[in-house]
């Protein structure tokens, strides 16, 4: 047999197997110094490309080691080739035992034993290991007879509802049954008609464990075990994990602490360190790759099942964030010399995405042509964006689809959702027909990051449990006090109810509602844009009657104003008008009310009332018809309606953008026009379905979002769960998500999501309701179900939906990561001498989500060791230094001084040492040398008690006082050689009373300080106001140089 490589050559690795994983891994392994050539056995159609990898190519030995008959062959093929390394990726050579043949040879090969395989290859071996040793795992039993089985997993007082093949299936002997029926469907499928055929001989029924499953690969020479970042993988085929199991849709690393704390990842790796101590106390030394795989349980993680190999896709998260010689590693392993072998993963974020055949897992389409992106060579796209090819097969100068998962592709940023943009992007450039894949691998992380400190309602000044209170304490109590015959329903519901009956009427009743449109008011008055919003007057109120099954007969609206503009008022009626014909009712009247210094110029405010009648036999909702089972239908919005724009504009302000830019989401339109999209009106749509009788609830999804409204229509002991991959997120949402930092949780409680109505029926009548929809212009989908429970909406699968509505648009804005991802902070270093006030202000306002500070506060130096300001600083968990400049006192000719050169430079490379970049000067009473100065110029601020260029000095407080002035303040600046010299950042005026002392006027300027100090902090770490040498125009020294944002910064009086 030819060698690929002559038998002089050194440094030559046989990597067995071909799909995504050992393209990873040969991609790692070849940039290694070491390694002349990575021969894959058989390895695929990218890796048998000569001019695509450099050092990497496909082995000419092609017989299978799935089969010890071959291993003969192999070893003296490997002789033959001077291969220096085997490194085995599948599992299947490692349970036939290759590495106790290779090792008998003298062939090194980093793979365990085949008794060191045991633990995945015996799963009822397994399962008595991790009793033995104390390892938690879910309730088990073995069985090799269906009827034992059966019986079993009826009578057991657990949930037995996972039935596993104790041999290896391909990844696929493993069903987690819905209900102990189908349990015992898997245990005859297994054992009588033998699915998994021999490895399904002995299965193992075991307990159903909830929670989300991570994955923990552990390098380990049988002595030591180094742990590498816990990973999660994707394993169904569908986003949000709905769909069938798979082989792995994707994976990412790293997995936020929410779910997989510090704690459990400890006691995770110490099991893998307990299972290789066992192994050796048997005489059975393992080499190799340990993959815990650990579902984290409400009480604690608990080991599911071992692998002994790298996991696929999990590998391919993580060789990209390894920064040593994975070749010297695995040699370490086999040499047992790993505790001597540096192993370290960047600080980064990685998720790889898997691109997978039409069909699949259930089938495959061979022979698909695909398309690679030009740059791709060495596996790689850039440097951050990484292909591993797979199932791909060679034919003549293309490559073809040849299997299930045909490739995978890696992004790695600093965070999370920005590598996720990156795979995306490299997914959708790779193109085959039929291609699958998943745009929420991560989701369950990425989410949490993004919003881990973001916005809430409640922090924009809406509190909506305040509201609920006020509801439920004070209005509804209230106004019981003003009933009288004929109010059916009134506060609470979605409109007030009014029987005409005992007023001699006949079945008719009157439904009035009446709603604003709040704080949209001000993006309309703000961009000039007033003859939509009159139509969003219209259909809060009228969408609300609509829920009692009313049809609108009159609308009238109340609009108030400080100073009345026609052309303003007159487009504002335009839009009234023809939300009215939209909702097919009257325009009765109104009040145009004007009233000079109640509102500011310009501003306006709206009301509006409907009125509707209903048949009293047919008024909604029947609550008492609702049954667990009924389906809810969910019909569109047509985006955020008119609720949350206080959390709107909110992240507006925060995201930089204006509103007459692009919308990001949405590039075609400004984000204005976006924004002031008109709420849908459902009258004409809706109410020839609600009159057929087949409808016994609706919910108009206003303030209070998904969460809030749909179980104003339930009984008390009944929850609504809906599923959020039902219906598409509007992209909107996934943007304000994003960009505010706003999590799942609430988003739906603020926002509809992108279902403006809702609807409950019986599972016999949603035919008939979704058809007499269709034939009035709308789609109602089904979206959930009732069940169960305690009057609550619950949302399953919305973090992945958000996450995919943002990829369905991110994915082809080019510079959005740098805008939708946190951008690194600047790290800001403060000396203080004092109380640390400033200090606290700073530290709180780099801390505040609201604010989304540019800076990290890293360090606080003293120069007095018992200062108040240290003690602050280290309960704030800030690293504390003390530079005591009475240590730096020389005595020359007699006389002691502070050498403050050598004083200020132990300050620098304290600074230095934390990776200072931006120095607040809080409080410190040093007056800085040139050896500090030119450290640190343009880069360190300071205050001062006054309205600099007066008052200059340490007394600057009594200077004013003494000057009788009237007005003072506080100056931020930046920092010169000579004191108070520096260029003007931020002034505020403080005014003096005339019985100000210098303490009550100097509390008033501290004051003032601890909002000025951090705003002109941000500006600088922004790169908002940067210090330049000269003044164009004055020719003055140290000037200061504003971006076109200064107006954020300025405070109120300047």
């Amino acid at each position: 047999m030819t060698p690929d490589i002559g038998s002089s050559s050194a440094g030559i690795v046989a990597l067995i197997g071909g799909g995504g994983r050992e393209s990873a891994l040969a991609w790692k392994l070849a940039q290694s110094p070491a390694v002349q050539r990575v021969l894959l056995v058989p390895g695929n159609g990218y890796t048998a490309t000569a001019n695509q990898v450099d050092k990497v190519s496909n082995a000419t030995f092609s017989l299978s080691l799935e089969d010890p008959v071959n291993f003969t062959a192999f070893a003296e093929w490997c002789e033959i080739a001077a291969v220096s390394l085997v490194v085995v990726g599948p599992e299947a050579p490692l349970a036939v035992g290759l590495a106790d043949f290779l090792n008998a040879r003298g062939i090194g090969c980093f793979g365990p034993t085949r008794d060191a395989a045991r633990l995945e290859w015996d799963k009822a071996y397994a399962k008595k290991f991790f009793d033995a040793e104390g390892i938690p795992t879910a309730q088990w039993r073995a069985f090799t007879d269906a009827t034992d089985a059966e019986a079993f997993i009826k009578s057991a007082s657990f949930e037995p509802l996972v039935v596993k093949a104790t041999g290896l299936a391909a990844g696929k002997g493993v069903v987690v049954a819905k209900d102990r029926e189908e349990a015992c469907e898997a245990v005859r499928n297994s054992l009588n008609h033998k699915k998994f055929g021999d490895a399904g001989s002995v299965i193992v029924v075991e307990e159903k464990l909830v929670g989300p499953e991570v994955s923990v690969l552990c390098f380990t020479d049988g002595f030591t075990v180094v742990a590498m970042p816990a990973a999660q993988d994707a394993k169904r085929i569908g986003e949000g994990d709905t769909g069938p199991n798979t082989g792995g849709m994707g994976a990412y690393v790293p997995v936020h602490s929410s779910i997989l704390s510090e704690e459990d990842y400890r006691t995770v790796v110490g099991w893998v360190e307990k299972t290789v101590k066992a192994l050796q106390r048997e005489e059975c030394r393992y080499v190799g790759i340990l993959y815990a795989g650990v579902m984290l349980t409400k009480d604690g993680p608990r080991m599911l099942e071992y692998n002994c190999r790298f996991g696929d896709p999990e590998t391919e998260a993580l060789l990209p964030l390894l920064e040593g010689d994975l070749y010297e590693i695995l040699q370490s392993c086999v040499h047992k010399t790993l505790d001597k072998v540096p192993v370290k993963f960047a600080k980064k974020a990685s998720v790889c995405v898997v691109l997978a055949s039409e069909g699949y897992p259930i089938s495959s389409a061979p022979n698909r042509p695909i398309q690679l992106p030009k740059e791709v060579k060495n596996f790689q796209l850039n440097e951050s964006t990484f292909l591993f090819p797979a199932a791909v097969a060679k034919s003549g100068d293309s490559l073809t689809t040849s299997g299930g998962r045909v490739a995978m592709v890696v992004g790695v940023a600093d965070g999370l959702l920005q590598a996720s943009l990156l795979a995306q992007r490299a997914a959708e450039r790779i193109q085959f027909v039929g291609k699958q894949k998943r745009s929420d691998i991560g989701y369950q992380s990425i989410l949490r990051t993004v919003t881990q400190a973001g916005l809430t309602y409640k922090a924009c000044d809406v509190d909506i449990d305040e509201g609920d209170r006020l509801v439920s304490e004070f209005i509804v109590p209230e106004a019981k006090q003003t009933g009288r015959v004929g109010l059916l329903e009134g506060v609470g519901g979605f409109g007030g109810l009014f029987d005409l009956t005992p007023l001699n009427y006949k079945e008719a009743v009157l439904v009035s509602g009446t709603d604003g449109v709040g704080t949209k008011l001000l993006i309309a008055e703000e961009i000039g844009k007033h003859e939509t919003i009159g139509i969003d007057l219209v259909a809060m109120s009228v969408n609300d009657i609509l829920t009692h099954n009313a049809e609108p007969l009159v609308f009238l609206d109340y609009f108030a104003t400080g100073k009345l503009e026609a052309d303003v008022a007159g487009l504002v009626l335009k839009g009234i008008a023809a939300g009215c014909v939209s909702s097919n009712c009257t325009l009765i009247g109104g009040e145009t009310a004007e009233m000079p210094g109640m509102y500011p110029p310009g501003r306006y405010d709206l009301a509006g009332f409907a009125v509707g009648v209903a048949e009293k036999s047919q008024l909604l909702p029947r609550v008492d018809t609702i049954a667990v089972g009924d389906v809810v239908l969910g019909i569109s919005s047509s985006g955020i309606h008119s609720n949350g724009y206080s959390l709107v504009r909110k992240v507006v302000e925060l995201s930089g953008q204006s509103y007459d830019a692009p919308a990001p989401f949405n590039i075609a339109n400004s984000l204005g026009d976006e924004l002031l999209t008109p709420t849908k009106i459902y009258v004409k749509s809706l109410l020839p379905a609600l009159r057929t009788g087949r409808v016994k609830a609706a919910a108009h999804i206003t303030g209070g979002g998904l969460t809030e409204n749909i179980p104003r229509i339930l009984p008390k002991n009944m929850d609504v769960i809906l599923n959020a991959q039902a219906w598409p997120v509007l992209p909107v949402f996934s943007w304000l998500s994003m960009e505010g930092r706003v999590d799942a949780r609430e988003m739906a409680r603020t926002f509809n999501m992108g279902i403006g109505m809702v609807l409950i029926v019986s599972p016999d009548s949603v035919d008939v309701v979704q058809s007499k929809i269709a034939e009035n212009g709308e789609i109602a989908l089904a979206i959930g179900t009732v069940v169960e429970g305690k009057r609550e909406t619950r949302i399953e699968g919305l973090e992945s939906s958000l996450l995919s509505s943002y990829m369905s648009w991110a994915v082809c804005l080019s510079d959005l990561p740098l805008k939708t991802t946190a951008r690194p902070k600047r790290k800001v270093g403060i000396l203080l001498s004092g109380t640390g006030t400033n200090m606290e202000a700073l530290v709180a306002y780099t801390r505040d989500p609201l604010n989304r500070s540019a800076a990290e506060v890293v360090v606080v130096v003293s120069n007095i060791p018992d200062a108040i300001g240290v003690a602050k600083a280290k309960a704030l968990g800030i690293p504390v230094e003390i530079v005591d400049h009475k240590q730096f006192i020389e005595t020359v000719d007699g006389k002691s001084a502070c050498d403050r050169s050598k004083y200020d430079k132990q300050i620098n490379d304290t600074l230095e040492r934390h990776g200072v970049e931006v120095v607040c000067l809080a409080g410190y009473m040093r007056i800085c040398t040139s050896v500090f100065v030119e450290k640190w110029r343009g880069r360190c601020i300071n205050t001062h008690p006054a309205i600099l260029p007066a008052f200059k000095g340490k007394d600057a407080v009594q200077m004013a006082l003494d000057a009788k002035v009237r007005v003072t303040g506080c100056t931020v600046h930046f920092v010169e050689e000579e004191v108070d010299a520096g260029g003007i950042i931020l002034q505020q005026a403080v005014n003096v009373f005339p019985d100000d002392t210098k303490s009550t006027l100097h509390e008033r300027i501290k004051a003032v300080e601890h909002t000025l100090f951090p705003k002109a902090m941000e500006a600088v770490c922004r790169g908002d106001a940067v210090r330049v040498a000269s003044d164009p125009t004055s020719g003055s020294v140290g000037a200061v140089c504003w971006s076109d944002k200064f107006k954020r910064y300025m405070p109120d009086n300047v």
